[in-house]
C-alpha cells in the first residue's frame, strides 16, 4: 500500500504550518536497513521526498522513526506512515499544545494529541491548550482550502477570501497518515 504517489500526496497535505519543515518518517525499523526489512524506503518514500522537494517543498527523509524526533527543532511537521508511529513521541514533547492532522480526508480534521482523559473528566483538571490549537489549525487549512479553490475557480483573477488570523503558535504538529 505505500507508493510513492500516496507518500508524495501525504507529504502535500497541509499542515497548518506555512511553508513547514518537514521530516518524513521511513516504515520499516531502521529505515529499512537498505531493503533487508522492505524495500518501501527506497521504492516509495525515497523518491516522494525527492518529488517534494523538486515541487519547492522543505521535506527531508526517509528517516528512523524512532529517533527523528530528537530533531524536532529542526522540524516544524512529521510526516508519518501510520498513526501509532508517532503517537509516543507526540505525546512526550507536547502534550499540552501537539495537534494531530488526520490527511487524506475531504475535509481538514485535526485532534489534541492527548487522549480522552476519563481519569480527569469532570475535575477542571484538563488543559484546553491542545484543543483550541486543534481547532484553530482546523479553522486556518478550512480557510486556505477555500481561498486556494477560489483562485483555481477565478483562475488567478484578483479575488480571494481574506485568511482571519494568523496561524497561532504550536509546541509542534504531527501529520498522520496511513499510506
Amino acid at each position: 500500500m505505500v507508493t510513492k504517489e500516496r507518500t508524495l500526496t501525504a507529504i502535500e497535505l497541509e499542515s497548518g504550518i506555512e511553508h513547514p519543515r518537514l521530516a518524513v518518517c521511513a516504515l520499516n525499523p531502521h529505515n529499512g536497513e537498505i531493503g533487508a526489512f522492505g524495500r518501501q524506503e527506497i521504492d516509495a518514500i525515497r523518491p516522494a521526498v525527492e518529488a517534494a522537494r523538486e515541487m519547492g517543498i522543505d521535506a527531508e527523509g526517509p528517516f528512523p522513526c524512532d529517533t527523528v524526533f530528537l530533531k524536532r527543532d529542526k522540524y516544524d511537521a512529521f510526516v508519518t506512515m501510520y498513526h501509532d508511529q508517532d503517537q509516543i513521541a507526540l505525546k512526550i514533547l507536547a502534550f499540552d499544545g501537539g495537534v494531530t492532522v488526520q490527511g487524506g480526508l475531504p475535509i481538514p480534521i485535526s485532534t489534541p494529541a492527548h487522549g480522552t482523559a476519563f481519569d480527569i473528566a469532570g475535575k477542571n483538571l484538563a488543559s484546553v491548550v491542545s484543543t483550541q490549537h486543534s481547532f484553530d489549525i482546523a479553522v486556518t487549512m478550512s480557510e486556505r482550502r477555500i481561498q486556494k479553490e477560489m483562485l483555481s475557480r477565478n483562475r488567478g483573477e484578483e479575488q480571494q477570501v481574506r485568511v482571519s488570523k494568523p496561524l497561532p503558535t504550536v509546541t509542534k504538529t504531527e501529520v498522520a497518515y496511513c499510506c
